[in-house]
């Protein structure tokens, strides 16, 4: 007769029902004590001894579900729901989106921790569909679908419901380039401002171009951090201005620290702001018991925070009436890149466009801005002229008097 497995060791038999080998282990209890078992098979007593063998292991390491087929799909959905507390509504909205079309589709159906190799998720997995995906998507978008996954499978680790992350084995392959930002030519720009006049989308664009407001800072923008008379009298002067302090992030925060600043106003942008002002009284009084008054200078026509799409489309519409610029190929964080664009092509100094844009550094500048920066330096060569004079032939130098 067959040795008694000791307490806790689990059980192992043969059913003739199932033609095969049985594991069953004690897991726990349930609220009311009914006891929890976990099954496991194999076709020899070997196999469903080591399926045995991999639950008591999990069992001593604290891991209550891998060896039982925790999904990729599990985790993945119990993340969008519970792992993103802190996050703005915009950003659940394209994680989930991203997950939906393409992590759950293809992967869903993958185990975490599962005793069959061919059922389990593994690296090489993770590598394959990320080079895949690497055939029709950027580089920043492998970026966040393989973001999503570790940080899915990173929460359920913590929680002992996997052993292990693969996808932190893996990294993110080159994908296709992107369509480089462009920046209006100072004509261009001109043109999109005449175009622009008399719409409600007048005020946002002489703001984007004129001072280099990011979209997601106007579209948080309040009339409390508005000033649009300055104090003339005071000494020095203080002009109008716009306090850039928040953004449609979560927390409101704006993206940086430095991002958070106060900008003196060009005279065109009060001119606008003011114009602006009347025309959402016009609205107020459209949109009657409709109107929710949040402060917000560019709000929709309830007096809500207008969101990135309804702010694309009023930009296109304007567009269409600029010759020359088909609308689907600009987008208005490219009036941004015009903005600097614009400044350099005059001679601002970078550090200069830096502060302005509200980067942490110029290198910031340099780097995303790197084609609407004017390229050529034109101090060191001057400073050489001065100090190695070319001479001409009579032997005279031939550098300019100061």
């Amino acid at each position: 007769m067959a040795k008694r497995r000791s307490r806790g060791d689990g059980a192992l038999y043969w059913s003739e029902a199932r033609n095969r080998w049985i594991a069953s282990v004690t897991v726990g209890y349930t609220a009311k004590g009914k006891r929890k078992v976990r099954y496991a098979s194999g076709t020899t007593k070997t196999a469903a001894q080591t399926q045995l063998k991999a639950i008591l292991r999990d069992l001593e390491d604290g891991v209550t579900s891998s060896a039982f087929g925790y999904s990729v799909a599990d985790v993945v959905r119990e993340w969008l729901a519970y792992g993103q507390s802190n996050r703005s509504s915009n950003t659940r909205n394209k994680c989930r989106i991203i997950a939906d079309r393409h992590i759950i589709p293809e992967l869903g159906a993958r185990r975490l921790g599962s005793r069959d190799p061919e059922r389990e998720l593994s690296a090489d997995d993770v590598d394959r569909w990320l080079n895949e995906k690497a055939k029709a998507y950027s580089t920043d978008m492998l970026r966040q679908m393989r973001s999503i996954l570790k940080r899915a499978v990173t929460r359920a680790q913590a929680r002992d419901k996997v052993r292990r992350n693969v996808v932190m084995l893996t990294d993110v392959p080159q994908g296709q380039e992107g369509r480089p930002s462009k920046a209006f030519t100072l004509a261009q720009a001109e043109a999109t401002l005449e175009a622009a006049e008399g719409t409600p989308m007048y005020a946002y664009i002489v703001l984007s171009l004129l001072i280099g407001a990011r979209t997601e800072e106007l579209r948080a923008l309040t009339w409390s951090h508005v000033d649009l008379e300055g104090r003339p009298d005071a000494s020095p002067p203080v002009p109008p201005s716009i306090m850039v302090w928040r953004s449609v992030r979560a927390g409101g925060d704006t993206k940086t620290r430095k991002s958070r600043r106060t900008l003196a106003l060009p005279v065109r942008c009060v001119g606008a702001l003011r114009a602006h002002q009347k025309l959402q009284a016009t609205m107020r009084e459209s949109a009657g018991a409709k109107w929710q008054d949040n402060d917000l200078v560019f709000a929709s026509s309830v007096g809500t925070e207008r969101n990135p799409n309804n702010v694309l489309r009023s930009f296109r519409a304007v567009l269409r009436k600029v010759k020359g610029l088909d609308p689907d190929e600009w987008t208005p964080r490219e009036m941004r890149h015009s903005f600097v664009s614009i400044l350099s092509d005059h001679g601002t100094r970078i550090e200069d466009i830096s502060r302005l844009a509200g980067h942490s550094g110029s290198d910031v500048t340099e780097r995303v801005y790197r084609h609407q920066i004017r390229p050529v330096l034109l101090a060191g060569a001057a400073a050489m002229d001065g100090i190695f004079p070319e001479e001409d032939e009579d032997g005279e130098s031939g550098s300019a008097e100061p």
